[in-house]
């Protein structure tokens, strides 16, 4: 009989553990949607590069007889390309893997090392704007919330991991994870050290698949090949286990 009462005294610490977990997480996305509430540039920011780069594909898909009669022969005509893919990537006109598919399918592989430079200026950009517009992020959160910035701080300082699994990863948008990293403080320059690599599997597959379809229609919906689905599901299963062992790795090691 007396186990009842002891039984009955674990369900109810268990219970108020689990409300009070509860509560603190609640607490922290109240935290998050005031933010947001207080700061309509930053939520304008996130909405833009959540949203404008599906309206980009769609004006490009229904616009791309204009591209054709685009020629790149000279050095002027490559620094120009580079600058303007640079813009429309940077500023989350156009995402990454479509922008890739039209690089390779109207150009050919004698642009791809401009649309890697364009890549590189396009994270300086989205980097720069997401840093301006998130500038106090981390600040309020650690007010409100100190015993996360040890858990943050210490997985940024050595962010290798984290910024090249989520830059390999086939779901996670470029200018939503320019924000991210910016959020967070990551230096700019191990962001380009860790995430080009992390990005060169994704973009030369995109850009292959361009290159070898027939019409740009083609070219589209080039990655619904067995074979590149299964590249694709390895990107992605690569990326989500690199990031679950970044973060637990780091947590370990507190």
């Amino acid at each position: 009989m007396k186990a009842i009462p002891i039984l009955g005294a674990k369900l109810v610490s268990f219970y108020f553990k689990s409300v009070s977990k509860m509560t603190k997480k609640d607490s922290i996305f109240k935290d998050l949607a005031g933010y947001f509430r207080s700061h309509p540039s930053t939520t304008l920011g996130w909405l833009w590069v959540s949203f404008v780069p599906l309206l980009g594909s769609l004006l490009l898909s229904t616009n791309y007889q204009a591209m054709e009669q685009i020629v790149v022969t000279g050095i002027v005509d490559q620094v120009l390309l580079s600058l303007i893919l640079a813009f429309l990537v940077g500023l989350a006109f156009l995402p990454t893997t479509l922008t890739a598919i039209a690089s390779g399918f109207f150009w050919g592989w004698s642009v791809f090392p401009h649309l890697v430079i364009a890549y590189l200026l396009a994270n300086v950009l989205g980097y720069t704007l997401g840093k301006w517009i998130n500038a106090d992020f981390r600040t309020i959160l650690y007010a409100r919330h100190p015993s996360l910035k040890e858990e943050i701080e210490k997985r940024i300082e050595q962010p290798a991991g984290l910024v090249f699994f989520v830059r390999i990863s086939p779901v996670i948008p470029f200018a939503i994870s320019n924000f991210l990293f910016a959020s967070l403080g990551i230096p700019l320059s191990k962001i380009i050290r860790f995430g080009l690599p992390g990005m060169l599997p994704r973009t030369i597959l995109a850009f292959a698949s361009g290159k070898a379809a027939n019409s740009f229609l083609d070219a589209q919906s080039s990655l619904k090949d067995p074979q590149d689905w299964l590249a694709l599901g390895l990107l992605l299963l690569g990326s989500v286990w690199g990031i679950w062992y970044f973060w637990n790795k780091k947590k370990t090691e507190s």
